[in-house]
């Protein structure tokens, strides 16, 4: 295992970014460089199961014929270089044959999470306008209330439709498609911010981040050529088609798809079918997985190499309880849509690991802690994470397409979270810049509280936000979702109230918490602090709803 700063001084600022992001990226293909490049290898490139049972594999050299006979479809379409090719559809081998037929043509992948509804899919498409939306027949209805829909093609169209059904037309086009080749900054994926104020920001992935995606999952994931590699993350979000599309295959590696909904069970059936040995995923899922205690722990025990974690900040009881019930290291990433992963807390790297910490930066970024005028703070003081892109090769972000950003001050691109430096360099998450509470003349992470809260045994989720409070400012409420069969009692708010105290500090404890069923979150699991925030504010004009106040 390489040593952490090693790795990192391995970055010569001066000409890496010149030599490697510039004159070594001058012609690239992102199909060629995560398909043809192993197709000669014989290799499989997906492993593919649905939520029945059934199950096929698919190598590269196969993903390589299908790609090119839909790429002419696609270019037969109308569709070139920089043209825009939507995919609404679940993961299977036709989402992945779209997704690569699209980088054939050097036109660029916008993904369309199959959960959003038409508006939030109409928003998409114009705002991107795109030439061709790829999906199936579930997902087809969507489009019809979507106005001035691009060209629709369906995989399992229906007769009448006048859609181009998708494996007809494939059948039907020649496998001869020659790559187009572009340089490292052209774009080949559109994908969108989903923000908490305001619509969805488009923003462009340019080919040179294949090289940082690539470096994750080398130094992060420590994806080794022995591993059975699943991540859990749909490809209509950025972890998933970051890391279980194009990072995983540009490294001619098999990545799995799990065509269903998530489930304990599914999740034991793919792991001991495919004996999957590196496993990424989100603190949501894993947290349900813990919930089901050993009915999950006991056929996984020992499967596992390494566990990674990102979407959220991973709470110290989930590593604890992998390590104990399933011998396996799970590690918190950090990263955004647009930055992809850059802060982490690397399997593959040799470094100092502390519960709470999301890790040290991954080599090829400089990542610091700024002050509210943009200075750079020493250890042990909160402020803003942001990225140096002046001594950051790896770092691709350029701004959104076509809309305006505030994110870029000086050389500084700012993250939005609030983070603290540790003495050996590392880096603690604190909670979103608007999620930090001010009590009593204290600022307190919302993180701590919700990990101190989860380590107690009746308690399975927890969101925490600040309440306004005329005389703190704002006080701690905790939103909890409990255990099943948990009663919410006054007596148990009490518990968990002392519980957080015994753990935390004397103004760090919730003084009003309310139980619930559910909390609010993205359609990719991220909690939604600000939605319980509003709620809050709305109430005080409003009758109290009944909680368990100190």
């Amino acid at each position: 295992m390489r040593d952490y700063h090693d790795a990192q001084r391995a970055f010569d600022y001066l000409h890496t970014a010149d030599a490697v992001l510039a004159g070594n990226l001058g012609a690239l293909n992102a199909c060629v460089e995560c398909c043809d490049r192993h197709a000669a290898e014989g290799g499989v490139a997906l492993y593919w199961e649905r939520h029945d049972g059934a199950c096929a594999q698919y190598t590269f050299a196969d993903l390589q014929q299908r790609a090119a006979r839909l790429a002419n479809v696609l270019k037969a379409q109308g569709v070139g270089p920089g043209d825009r090719v939507a995919g609404l559809l679940p993961r299977t081998v036709e989402l992945l044959v779209t997704v690569l037929a699209t980088w054939r043509l050097g036109a660029v992948y916008q993904p369309l999470f199959t959960a959003f509804g038409p508006k939030a899919i109409e928003h998409r498409l114009h705002s991107s306008g795109a030439r061709v939306v790829v999906t199936d027949r579930t997902n087809r209805p969507k489009l019809d209330e979507v106005e001035g829909c691009a060209r629709i093609i369906t995989v399992d169209a229906q007769a009448g439709s006048g859609d181009l059904d998708f494996h007809t037309a494939l059948d039907a086009a020649s496998a001869d498609c020659a790559p187009v080749l572009l340089s490292g900054e052209a774009p080949f994926l559109l994908m969108f911010t989903s923000g908490t104020t305001g619509p969805a920001k488009p923003l462009e992935v340019p080919l040179r981040a294949i090289v940082a995606f690539q470096g994750y999952m080398r130094d992060a994931i420590d994806l080794r050529p022995e591993d059975n590699f699943w991540n859990l993350a749909d490809p209509g979000w950025a972890y998933g088609l970051y890391y279980a599309v194009t990072g995983p295959l540009a490294l001619g590696q098999a990545t799995t798809f799990f065509d269903g909904p998530f489930s304990v069970e599914s999740t034991c059936r793919v792991i001991d079918k495919y004996a999957i040995t590196n496993l990424a995923g989100s603190p949501t899922a894993y947290r349900m997985l813990i919930a089901a205690g050993q009915a999950f722990a006991e056929p996984i025990k020992g499967r596992l190499r390494v566990v990674s974690s990102a979407g959220e900040p991973l709470n110290p009881e989930v590593i604890r309880w992998f390590a104990e019930h399933l011998q396996v290291t799970i590690h918190d990433h950090y990263g955004q849509t647009e930055l992809g992963m850059v802060l982490c807390n690397h399997h593959g790297l040799r470094h100092p690991v502390h519960l709470g910490s999301a890790g040290f930066a991954i080599p090829g970024h400089r990542i610091v802690v700024l002050d509210e005028q943009q200075h750079e703070l020493p250890p042990g003081q909160p402020g803003i994470l942001a990225v140096d892109r002046e001594q950051s090769p790896l770092c691709w972000f350029g701004g959104y397409h076509g809309v305006q950003t505030k994110a870029f001050v000086g050389k500084y691109y700012l993250s939005g979270d609030t983070v603290e430096l540790n003495q050996d360099g590392s880096i603690s998450f604190v909670g979103r810049s608007d999620d930090v509470i001010t009590t009593s003349g204290y600022r307190v992470g919302p993180f701590d509280v919700e990990s101190a809260l989860i380590e107690h045994p009746a308690v399975i989720e927890a969101a925490v936000v600040g309440k306004p409070d005329p005389e703190r400012t704002e006080l701690i409420k905790a939103f909890v979702v409990l255990a099943s069969g948990v009663e919410g009692t006054p007596e148990l708010a009490e518990n968990l109230r002392q519980h957080v105290r015994q753990r935390l500090y004397a103004h760090a404890y919730p003084r009003e918490i309310e139980f619930v069923g559910e909390l609010p979150k993205t359609p990719s699991g991220k909690l939604q602090r600000f939605i319980l925030r509003n709620q809050e504010i709305a109430k005080q004009h409003t009758a109290p709803a009944p909680v368990a106040s100190a």
